[in-house]
């Protein structure tokens, strides 16, 4: 059985509208955009989560805003332990240069 044709993302918030205002049950919207409920169902979900756009990149949507300052502090902090991380081998090598290998190191 052939896929139905794409439904515009204009007409998927006019049904989303529809369906929120009371006009129509998701039952009335699906049968009449000819899809399933649970469709409608997904649309309805898209909208809520992130409006308008949402629907139209199919609920694809970005990082919000705490999501980005998060991937930030987590780039500093990566940063930060890397740092740490080189100053540490730098402390331990200037320690066996000065004071010679120890008896626990290979």
């Amino acid at each position: 059985m052939p896929r139905p044709p794409a439904i515009p993302a204009q007409d998927k918030v006019r049904i989303v509208l529809s369906v929120l205002a009371g006009e129509l049950t998701c039952a009335e919207a699906a049968r009449r955009a000819k899809v399933s409920e649970t469709t409608v169902g997904n649309w309805k979900r898209q909208f809520l989560d992130a409006g308008a756009a949402g629907v139209e990149a199919g609920g694809k949507a970005g990082p919000n805003a705490v999501e980005r300052a998060l991937a930030e502090e987590m780039e500093e902090l990566k940063a930060a332990l890397g740092e740490a991380h080189v100053e540490l081998r730098v402390w331990k090598k200037s320690a066996e240069y000065r004071l010679g290998p120890s008896r626990t190191s290979r």
